[in-house]
């Protein structure tokens, strides 16, 4: 079948790992958001006799700038969008987070960058996620604007952020975290209300949680670019010897990772607790 049918509904993991569905052109795309600007003027340059490292690489990216980051592409959608088309699901008015009245008022507003990065960084905070989960959670929500044909409004951003969120954190992180988690973290929400919006966001998604390897790095490359746009410099320090050994020792583990996945992988069979490398854990769909 072809990319822009819906596919059938196997096994949630099963398709992750295939991936037969993924589009390999979207209409909402950080890259297409990127604004244009002279960036930081004041960036340190290696030299021959000096070599400047930040804290962000691919496989671990700084999690506080990745989730500025994240949280400002998030920014953008909401500002550069051209309707309010939405779905009840994800409607705050309809499926209000909090007991407490929301006027509104409020919904008649763009939040600003800093309310979308303090949701988020609370999530993250509280279950515990990396910045990996967070770069996943971009590509989960864009994907789901994209399939849906839905944009990312003030009715609906929290609800979106939050599927995406919960998705990516189940599929990507090391450790999967339940719903009811969440309801801990957001008390006011039930797990029954989890759960739906869950199901919804899926089926959205077309069961496609694939994520290529290619498709993160560009994520991640393009949210750095947008970190330079906008003044969000990563730390730099000078590369010291232990700095150069811990990068050695990563890459090596790395290396280890991926040649283990390949012999995993040349198997006839194999379960996904063997999965490793960019899938780590398994995907608990509570």
């Amino acid at each position: 079948s072809s990319p822009t049918e819906p596919p059938g509904k196997p096994h949630v993991l099963a398709r992750f790992i295939c991936g037969s569905f993924f589009k390999s052109s979207s209409l909402y795309h950080i890259s297409q958001i990127l604004p244009v600007s002279p960036g930081q003027l004041t960036k340190k340059y290696s030299s021959c006799s000096t070599i400047f490292l930040d804290d962000s690489t691919v496989s671990q990216p700084n999690l506080r700038t990745t989730i500025k980051c994240v949280t400002l592409a998030i920014y953008y959608h909401i500002k550069n969008r051209d309707a309010n088309r939405s779905l009840d699901i994800f409607d705050e008015r309809s499926h209000p987070l909090t007991r407490e009245k929301v006027s509104e008022e409020y919904f008649k507003h763009d939040p600003e960058h800093k309310f979308i990065y303090r949701f988020v960084r609370t999530l993250f905070s509280a279950a515990q996620l990396t910045a990996e989960c967070a770069i996943v959670t971009l590509v989960y929500l864009e994907r789901l604007l994209t399939y849906a044909e839905i944009d990312i409004c003030p009715t609906n951003w929290k609800r979106i952020v939050l599927g995406a969120i919960l998705l990516a954190s189940k599929v990507w992180d090391d450790q999967a975290v339940w719903n009811v988690d969440y309801c801990q973290i957001l008390k006011d929400i039930t797990v029954e209300d989890m759960n739906e919006m869950e199901r919804h966001f899926l089926e959205l998604l077309q069961f496609n949680i694939n994520v290529p390897a290619s498709v993160y790095a560009k994520y991640y490359f393009d949210l750095r670019s947008l970190a330079d746009d906008n003044n969000l410099s990563f730390l730099f320090a000078p590369l010291s010897k232990e700095r150069a050994q811990n990068l050695e020792a990563i890459s090596r583990l790395c290396e280890d990772k991926y040649k283990d996945l390949c012999r995993v992988a040349v198997r006839r069979s194999f379960s996904a607790d063997n999965f490793i490398g960019i899938q780590r854990s398994n995907a608990i769909l509570s």
